[in-house]
């Protein structure tokens, strides 16, 4: 399907772009990991550094982009892993999506 210049992608389609992404970036790799072991509840970003043990710039660039590093069309927001939460007191939280669980699930039996 296509939205105007946008072509929109079931996701089935999107799986095998997804893995890829996956296993390109350990960083992607280690916040889907950990927000999955996190799941239902989601965390800010110091906190998801903290955790895989890297810095909030990788951890914003893994999720949102950044330029050239972490390219937009690959962050964990854009694949539909991650989600943003918006909080009363500008604290932007992130999720995994229920089709980032399925994701991670199926990594996690495969290895």
């Amino acid at each position: 399907m296509q939205d105007g210049d946008q072509i929109i992608a079931s996701p089935d389609n999107l799986r095998p772009f997804v893995i890829r992404s996956l296993r390109r970036s350990n960083v992607r790799k280690k916040i889907a990991d950990y927000l999955f072991e996190i799941s239902p509840s989601g965390s800010y970003t110091s906190d998801i550094a903290y955790n895989v043990k890297t810095t909030p710039t990788n951890v914003i660039g893994a999720i949102r982009g950044m330029s050239t590093r972490y390219k937009d069309d690959d962050s964990l927001l854009s694949l539909n892993i991650v989600e943003q939460v918006e909080t009363g007191k500008n604290v932007k939280i992130y999720k995994l999506t229920d089709f980032g669980k399925e994701i991670i699930q199926s990594m996690r039996e495969r290895e």
